[in-house]
């Protein structure tokens, strides 16, 4: 018996709805299908428990081959069920069954929610590819509307900047006071208080070095690009990256040469929604090797799929730039957000992480 929540069941979901759609639709920033841009399906690949199992559209049929026996289902099933699992994931919460389709799950040897996979690739398609006229086998990452919103950069201590503090002079005591504010937003109104005693934020560091060294892989700039938005969303009411971005531009820290309106800062954090998107961990060595090696695969709240794929890149980068905002992650457990003291100079620590719209 399967059970699981939102984001499991999507797995499955994403199986049976493209499974009866039979082809893949590209979508624009504004997640809205682009009707003349698609892919057709020639066949889904999963492995699960030890198998390999292949899902082949022939015509209005699907044939299985799980290594053991080869079996045939028409497309009409995979509508009908998709459209009945859609309907429970919308409906329920927390963990769940889904009684009415175990029965054909099992029939198309579907065992458990979610298939065994590496890193960021949910999902593995054989599509045709027009413009070569060949097939071309593209590794997907799942992200689903249907239950919360989902994080493209998870936070952790690898994503902590830090920051010295200038002008501060105060004793301890006021740096104590500041620390032992408690309120729902007590990240903000501590800077608050810094700001108001003369105190200014400066970037100086990440606390993690191979972080640090996977965005100057990216993008030289991008340290001190990313540090200003996470300043900039913890002392405005910001969270929109494209918000923030469209703000730090006018302000323009790095002193870019903007007389022709080329956009840096844009350009730079796209590239690093990317990179992030299909591979680039903080916390590990980054090699520029893309392990989604198709794209996203983004689950709307009516449970059309679409494809944000890396041949229409534009579409794919404005997609993350336009659908994605930071949060404020654990300060307790990311141990972020209290001024401390060391080598003679006072610090804090504030930490990025991204969520979708």
């Amino acid at each position: 018996m399967l059970q699981g929540n939102k984001g499991e069941w999507s797995e499955i979901y994403t199986l049976l709805k493209l499974l009866g759609d039979k082809k893949l639709f590209s979508g624009d920033k504004d997640l809205n299908k682009i009707e003349n841009l698609f892919y057709p399906i020639i066949k889904i690949l999963r492995d699960e428990s030890e198998k390999n199992l292949e899902y082949q559209i022939d015509g209005d049929f699907v044939i299985i081959n799980n290594d053991e026996e080869i079996t045939r289902f028409s497309i009409e099933q995979f509508q009908q069920n998709a459209i009945v699992l859609l309907k429970s994931i919308k409906s329920s919460n927390e963990t769940f069954r889904v009684p009415e389709i175990e029965r054909f799950l099992e029939l198309i040897s579907c065992h458990s929610l979610k298939a065994k996979s590496s890193k960021k690739t949910d999902i593995r398609i054989v599509i045709h590819d027009s413009r070569l006229d060949r097939r071309e086998e593209l590794g997907f990452s799942i992200k689903s509307h249907l239950g919360g919103d989902s994080t493209l950069l998870n936070a952790g201590r690898s994503t902590n900047f830090i920051y010295s503090i200038e002008n501060f002079t105060q004793p301890n005591s006021i740096a104590n006071q500041i620390n032992s504010i408690d309120s729902k937003s007590k990240i903000k109104d501590r800077l608050a208080l810094i700001e108001m005693y003369g105190g200014l934020l400066r970037f100086h560091d990440l606390e993690n070095q191979v972080f640090k060294n996977n965005l100057i892989l990216i993008d030289s700039a991008l340290p001190f690009i990313l540090a200003e938005i996470v300043k900039m969303f913890f002392i405005t009411k910001l969270n929109s990256l494209k918000d923030i971005v469209e703000n730090i531009a006018q302000t323009n820290p790095m002193q870019f040469d903007m007389q022709f309106k080329h956009r840096f800062y844009e350009y730079k954090v796209k590239r690093f929604l990317m990179d992030v998107a299909l591979g680039m961990m903080p916390s590990k060595v980054w090699d520029g090797v893309y392990d989604a090696t198709g794209g996203y695969l983004v689950i709307k709240e009516d449970g059309e799929i679409l494809c944000y794929h890396l041949y229409n890149r534009n579409q794919f980068e404005d997609y993350l730039f336009n659908n994605t905002r930071l949060e404020t992650a654990s300060s307790t457990r990311h141990e972020f957000g209290k001024i401390y003291q060391e080598n003679s100079g006072m610090f804090l620590k504030l930490n990025l992480q991204i969520r979708f719209i």
